[in-house]
């Protein structure tokens, strides 16, 4: 059973990866970290995998002196695999869609959607742990009592979008690119994925783990 948890929280990661690296050659918006992280990567002149993992390590440090609950193997999957994943696919979909136009932009997007979707549900079923990101909307709501998670995650994501725009901004990007870093694809997995992500843990996640329980 265990051992089940472990694969569908190594295949969530990866395949969110995945869908990071169709955001960002899609250009038409990120989810509100990586928002924050393309900001970053504007900013500071390294490979986006290492930033990543730089920027992450801090956050679970502050997570494990604070609230280590929900920490846990996926947290660390997710810190050392999650950036250097989405960076090789973007820099691999970068020699294939050279130049993409809308439409294929469009159908990015949509496959980003999707499958970022996908892994969440195996992700989060497989219950092995947040990512040091997602740690700190449940600090704030579960530890220090701030508000409701629903509010108080809402809250964490429009600070990092901001933050994302403004420090790409400061490390030299324009405004006609914040829509790249801050668009619509920003406001449909800050508003809009939890549906599809119950779709995907009711129809594949939840049966795929109640599947190991049967065959012990």
């Amino acid at each position: 059973m265990q051992k089940r948890r472990v694969i569908m929280s190594l295949f969530g990661v990866i395949i969110c990866a995945i869908a990071v690296g169709f955001f960002k050659i899609a250009a038409l918006g990120v989810d509100p970290f990586q928002s924050f992280m393309s900001g970053m990567d504007q900013l500071i002149p390294i490979e986006f995998g290492t930033l990543y993992v730089i920027v992450n390590a801090f956050l679970l440090i502050f997570t494990l002196i604070v609230y280590r609950r929900n920490i846990g193997l996926a947290t660390f999957i997710n810190l050392f695999l999650l950036g250097y994943i989405t960076q090789y696919t973007y820099e691999f979909l970068q020699t294939v869609l050279i130049d993409p136009g809308m439409l294929i932009r469009v159908i990015c997007l949509v496959i980003g959607i999707v499958v970022m979707c996908f892994s969440s549900a195996l992700y989060m079923t497989a219950n092995l742990g947040v990512s040091p990101y997602d740690s700190i909307a449940i600090i704030f709501s579960s530890k220090w009592k701030l508000g409701k998670f629903q509010y108080v995650r809402i809250t964490c994501d429009l600070i990092c979008v901001v933050l994302g725009v403004a420090i790409f901004l400061i490390g030299g990007g324009v405004w006609g690119e914040v829509p790249t870093v801050a668009g619509i694809g920003t406001i449909i997995t800050a508003f809009f994925m939890g549906p599809l992500i119950e779709f995907f843990n009711v129809t594949v996640a939840r049966p795929l783990l109640n599947a190991g329980k049967k065959t012990l």
